[in-house]
């Protein structure tokens, strides 16, 4: 008896070469701003949750700030809020795809602060984040934002 699977890889006209490229075009076929939006939603998710845990209890937060994080040249009561600030506005910016390659450059400013100065063993996390902010600054917000819809009014 033979199995299902040699019996398709050896039935004429199949060729391994040809699906694997069949598979490639279905890839090839789904649009950049389908992944730029999945881009976008999953790296504001991260840093809009960062900056609500942040304003939920605002005295741990100063004390993070200033027993954990000490961010070096930034007294805790500044970097504190801006860092809170940044994450919310470049989330919000992200999100909506409005400025979007600025508010992702402002986390990238994050995400490097994070990564030299807080918790550089998390680095894997911060070369994810990275590279879906990336993303969004090498080929913008894609065609589901509010920069595609400026450009086309404007």
């Amino acid at each position: 008896m033979t199995h299902p699977a040699s019996a398709l890889s050896t039935a004429p006209g199949f060729s391994p070469v040809a699906a694997y490229r069949g598979l490639l075009g279905l890839a090839d076929r789904i649009p950049l701003s389908l992944v730029q939006l999945a881009a976008r939603i999953a790296v504001a998710h991260v840093f809009w949750n960062s900056a609500q845990s942040k304003l939920a209890s605002w005295p741990v937060t100063q004390q993070l700030f200033a027993m954990e994080y000490q961010v070096p040249l930034l007294p805790p009561e500044i970097a504190a809020p801006l860092a809170t600030a940044t994450e919310l506005t470049g989330a919000v910016l992200i999100f909506f795809g409005l400025f979007a390659r600025l508010g992702a450059l402002a986390l990238l400013g994050v995400i490097t602060v994070i990564q030299l100065f807080v918790y550089p063993q998390s680095w894997g996390d911060h070369l994810l984040w990275a590279s879906l902010l990336l993303l969004i600054v090498a080929r913008g917000a894609g065609k589901l934002s509010f920069d595609y819809l400026a450009k086309r009014l404007f």
